[in-house]
C-alpha cells in the first residue's frame, strides 16, 4: 500500500527552487521540495454580521441606494463609510438618486467559477450623482458588444427582483 490510498491525489512532484539565484551553494529547502497536490472539496457555511454597513444592504433590498455623509466636513461617500476617511468624523445615512456617470471600467472574459456570472464581466467605476467619491460594481445589460460601453455614459443602479446568494448581488449598474 502507498499513495494509492489517497483518493484525491492529483500528483507528487519535486518543486523547483524559485530562488535558485539566491542559493549558489545549493537549495537549503531541497529536502522539502517533494510535494503532493490533492483535490480537496470543501463546503463552508459562514455566519457574518454586516455591522455598520447593514443599512446599505437593507435599503438595497428595498430598492434604495443609500450611502453616508460626514457630519463634520460634509463629504458624501459613494461607498458607505461609518467614519469619514478625510476628517475622521462620524457619518450619517443619506439617500442618493441611484444614477451616475461611468468614469472607468474593466472587461474580463475569464472569471473564477465561484463568481457564477456571465462573461464578459464588466467592472464599472461610477461617479454617483450626489456623491463626492466613486462606487465600483458590475455593469450589466450593456448590449451585444462591449463597444457599447463608453466612459462618460450615464448609468443607473438596477435592483434584484429575485433571491440572491449575497447582499452585494442586490444591485448592479446598467446604462441609463
Amino acid at each position: 500500500m502507498g499513495l494509492e490510498l489517497i483518493k484525491n491525489l492529483l500528483e507528487v512532484y519535486k518543486a523547483e527552487d524559485p530562488m535558485a539565484f539566491q542559493h549558489p551553494d545549493g537549495d537549503p529547502w531541497e529536502e522539502f521540495r517533494e510535494v503532493m497536490r490533492i483535490e480537496w472539496k470543501m463546503d463552508f457555511t459562514y455566519r457574518h454580521v454586516l455591522g455598520k454597513y447593514s443599512k446599505f444592504f437593507i435599503e438595497l433590498a428595498n430598492g434604495k441606494f443609500v450611502t453616508t455623509k460626514c457630519k463634520k466636513c460634509g463629504k458624501v461617500w459613494g461607498i458607505p463609510r461609518p467614519m469619514c476617511a478625510d476628517c475622521l468624523g462620524i457619518t450619517t445615512w443619506v439617500e442618493l438618486p441611484g444614477t451616475g456617470t461611468l468614469t472607468s471600467y474593466s472587461v474580463s472574459n475569464f472569471v473564477p467559477a465561484f463568481m457564477k456570472v456571465e462573461t464578459p464581466y464588466v467592472l464599472a467605476v461610477v461617479k454617483m450623482d450626489g456623491a463626492d467619491t466613486h462606487f465600483t460594481h458590475q455593469l450589466r445589460n450593456w448590449g451585444d458588444s462591449v463597444d457599447n460601453i463608453k466612459t462618460g455614459m450615464p448609468v443607473k443602479v438596477a435592483y434584484a427582483t429575485e433571491p440572491v446568494e449575497h447582499p452585494m448581488l442586490l444591485m448592479w449598474f446598467e446604462p441609463a
